[in-house]
């Protein structure tokens, strides 16, 4: 590979780089990581799930690269293929051998519930033998799952390694990349493969603003510091991603870069002005399925009961107290059940409440989840993306952190005091935090205002830096 735009990787190389706004209040200019006219450039993300902040992150770095490379022929690296073309209108080709049906298995419509299968009961009476089940199917796990697994795979990474052959340059886009979730075969390996493959293809690979952690398992670990290795250009979105890469081992070099999705191009529709406001406020609640050991992976059901209760009691004060309450996450279908359960405990709470008082918002896209923030005083959500799709409107969120990510970025937006641990949820100081928030909307608002400002300057000399060749840079300066 040529060493135009090549980032230096040496191993002494060992400190952090500075913030994008650190570097240039030092008067230092970025290093433009890749060639400024690839033309053909695929798009990977763990995107089709119904994570919207996923979405969001593959939107935002393809109309920005896009608005900057000239008949840029892009394609989509997915989970679900199908949903990711339809969303973002790219070709789009699935990241694994398999396609996980998301939609089917996390929408709450999709599972009414009720008695099992004549299927399941067989499953469950079957695995009541013990030894005879457990050798049985360590037989079939060895001699013909393996197999047919590793054939599956071995003609995967041959049409994978087709389809980059084809390519100038591989962009894996923000979100939380670089973590263990679902174990080393999951995302570590899956972002491993790919990067591998690029590299026999001499493709230039670009890790943008990503997440990482946790990386618990060792295996992972060796994973991600060898892709990491690989790539020629690797910048994180904050400084706690940063410091984890360091201490797995990565010596690389590690740009600090806030989140693609502050750099989103709002629709159309969220750039108006909002409609007349409603005689009484409105407070958006976007639950999470944290705990619910159904589809979550921290196996706390009484936890996840807790936070129900904890938020529904929170939704009946804010009735009490004259505002209309909003459903909706920006996790479409993992948290819908969250948000069935938080709806019905609102309605336990208070059986005389009128239906118009407490809605689920229909959310089915990004565009959904703007329409649904507009107009809301508040937004209290357990989501790192939900926070920032409502500042991106200027909505006062107060956050119910999960992970500490969550936490760093509250306390980055200087609305550190609005946010608790979600295993802390209480109702009353739930609406203690809102009420103050709320008093203090005006300070609140001023102070994101300037938050996403800087955000979107440092996005925007980023992409430029990595997407625009010189003269186009010396005329953009020259306007």
């Amino acid at each position: 590979m040529s060493d135009r735009g090549r980032i230096d990787l040496r191993a002494g190389a060992t400190p952090l780089e500075p913030s994008w706004s650190e570097r240039r209040e030092a008067g230092v200019e970025p290093v433009r990581a890749v060639p400024a006219r690839s033309s053909r450039i695929a798009l990977l993300g763990h995107c089709g799930t119904g994570n919207l902040g996923d979405e969001a992150s593959i939107a935002a770095v393809l109309d920005n690269i896009a608005s900057r490379v000239s008949g840029a022929s892009i394609v989509g690296l997915s989970m679900d293929p199908e949903d990711t073309t339809r969303r973002h209108g790219i070709p789009c080709f699935a990241m694994r051998q398999r396609v996980f049906p998301f939609e089917r298995e996390w929408s709450s419509a999709q599972h009414p519930g009720g008695p099992q299968g004549v299927a399941s009961k067989l499953k469950a009476f079957i695995k009541k033998t013990g030894p005879l089940f457990r050798v049985g199917n360590a037989v079939r796990r060895g001699l013909i799952l393996r197999p047919a697994q590793f054939i599956r795979e071995t003609a995967f990474l041959l049409r994978a390694l087709l389809l980059l052959c084809g390519l100038d340059m591989l962009v894996i886009c923000g979100g939380g990349q670089l973590l263990d979730w679902g174990g080393p075969w999951a995302f570590p390996y899956t972002l491993f493969k790919w990067i591998l493959l690029a590299k026999c293809a001499n493709v230039k690979c670009v890790f943008l603003n990503s997440g990482a952690g946790p990386l618990d398992a060792p295996l992972s670990r060796w994973f991600v510091r060898r892709m990491l290795a690989m790539a020629d250009y690797v910048s994180v979105r904050d400084r706690a991603s940063g410091e984890l890469l360091r201490r797995i081992g990565f010596r690389g070099k590690v740009r600090v870069v806030v989140d693609t999705v502050w750099n989103l191009r709002l629709p159309d529709s969220a750039r108006q002005a909002p409609a007349a406001a409603h005689a009484e406020g409105v407070i958006g609640i976007g639950p999470m399925a944290y705990g619910d050991s159904s589809r979550h992976w921290v196996d706390d059901d009484r936890g996840y009961r807790n936070l129900i209760a904890s938020l529904a009691e929170f939704g009946s004060r804010m009735l009490a107290r004259g505002y209309r309450i909003k459903l909706f996450s920006s996790d479409i279908w993992f948290d819908s059940r969250a948000i069935a359960d938080l709806e019905a405990a609102i309605r336990r709470n208070d059986p005389a409440l009128a239906p118009d008082r407490v809605t689920c918002e229909a959310v089915s896209g990004i565009d959904g989840m703007f329409a649904a923030l507009s107009g809301l005083d508040c937004y209290v959500t357990c989501r790192f993306h939900g926070v920032v799709f409502a500042s991106l409107l200027n909505v006062p969120a107060v956050a119910l952190a999960p992970h500490p990510k969550v936490t760093n970025l509250m306390e980055e937006l200087g609305l550190g005091e609005y946010c608790v641990e979600i295993s802390r949820c209480d109702a009353e100081d739930l609406a203690t935090r809102v009420e103050r928030l709320l008093a203090n909307a005006d300070d609140v608002k001023a102070r994101i205002g300037r938050q996403v400002a800087i955000f979107q300057v440092q996005l925007t000399r980023q992409f430029d830096d990595l997407f625009l060749d010189n003269n186009e840079k010396e005329a953009g300066k020259k306007e």
